[in-house]
Order: C-alpha cells, then sequence, then structure tokens
C-alpha cells in the first residue's frame, strides 16, 4: 500500500459533508494521522468536536485502510457551541454565537450508517464535563476542533497527558481572526511547555517531544 496515494485518494473519492472543512485541510489531517500509524506511536484516536461527522468519516476510512485495531472516540456537546469567553472577542465579527452548528447525535450516526462504517464510541456533553473513564489513558492522535478558547483549553487539558511521545495533536482554526481564542488558547496552554509547533491552512500541528 502507497501511504501517500491512499489517504490522498480517500479524500478524493468520497463526499465532504459540510463546508466547514476543505480537501487541503482534511488532506493535512490524514497525511498527519498517516505519520502516526505508520512511525507505529502508541494509543488511540480522539476527535473534540466532531459536529455530523465531517472528519470523523475520513479519520475513520484511513483507520480502515490500515485495518487499525485502535480505539476511535469522538466527543461533542451535540447542543451547538457554548457561550463565548473573553477570549473570544474579535474585531472580525460576532459569527458563531452560542447553540450554531447544533447536529444531534442521531445525525452522526446516520452518516456513519449511511456510508457504511464502523461507529467510533460516541460520547455526548461538554469536554469540560468528561469523566477519566471517558477517555483513553493513551492517545496517539487527537483532531481539536472546538472553535472557542475555553473548549480547546478544556480538549487539551485532557489530550495532552494522554498524549504519548511522538503523538500528535491538530487543531483546527488556528490563526483565524474571527476564531482568535483557539490561538489564544494555544499559545496559554504551552506557553512553559516544550512542544513543536506547525501552523499549515488554519491548522495548528503540534508533536509531543
Amino acid at each position: 500500500m502507497s501511504s501517500l496515494t491512499s489517504y490522498k485518494k480517500l479524500v478524493r473519492s468520497y463526499p465532504i459533508l459540510t463546508k466547514q472543512m476543505t480537501k487541503k485541510r482534511l488532506e493535512i489531517i490524514l497525511r498527519e494521522l498517516n505519520t502516526v500509524i505508520e512511525a507505529d506511536i502508541p494509543g488511540d484516536i480522539a476527535e473534540f468536536g466532531c459536529y455530523s461527522g465531517t472528519t470523523s468519516l475520513f479519520i475513520r476510512r484511513l483507520l480502515d485502510t490500515w485495518e487499525e485495531p485502535r480505539e476511535f472516540h469522538v466527543y461533542d456537546s451535540f447542543s451547538g457551541l457554548p457561550p463565548k469567553s473573553i477570549e473570544d472577542a474579535s474585531v472580525a465579527g460576532s459569527d458563531f454565537k452560542a447553540g450554531e452548528l447544533k447536529v444531534s447525535k442521531r445525525d452522526l450516526i446516520k452518516n456513519f450508517k449511511k456510508a457504511n462504517l464502523k461507529l467510533p464510541i460516541i460520547h455526548k456533553g461538554w469536554f469540560s464535563e468528561l469523566k477519566e473513564k471517558d477517555v483513553p489513558t493513551k492517545i496517539a492522535f487527537a483532531f481539536l476542533d472546538g472553535d472557542f478558547y475555553d473548549s480547546i483549553i478544556d480538549s487539551l487539558t485532557i489530550v495532552w497527558p494522554r498524549l504519548n511521545a511522538k503523538g500528535k495533536i491538530i487543531i483546527d482554526d488556528f490563526g483565524k481572526s474571527n476564531l482568535p481564542g483557539v490561538s489564544r488558547a494555544v499559545g496559554d496552554f504551552f506557553k512553559n511547555k516544550e512542544v513543536n509547533l506547525k501552523h499549515e491552512q488554519d491548522l495548528a500541528i503540534i508533536k509531543k517531544p
């Protein structure tokens, strides 16, 4: 199997469910997950902010391509966006209000069944309310799409201690002027931590030493 053609072929071969994700960003996410699998970094896969499964479906397809036995956990409030904090204030406008981008858990399940894919392990609730038992003890790769400061801080607080060495976190909307809380959260969380961070196509790519 050619891993390069495999993840790119996946993006070309299947529809992207919403306009929230582009083909280029999706390719980058799958590319980074692919490197984690190729390097055999131990741990499970997690996605915080799965929405209707736009990215989840492609993560599942890549795991299936590799015949990976790792668990795949997805997390979402299924109640839309939470309220913004002061760190989310933006001169670019007041897009993304509380309650927007709401989908149901049923919608997510429906999209997986329509694609004839194995369901991930689905967790419903705000990230700040998750219990120890809700999160894998070891994580190899995580995709965070929380939009706001508190959601990114909460998900990083959960993932980082569990992320294995050489594991990766991809954070969506990094550097976007209308969602400044994402970049602020990343900057605050990693202020005194050793980390390898790259910025590509509105994504923060973080590799644990």
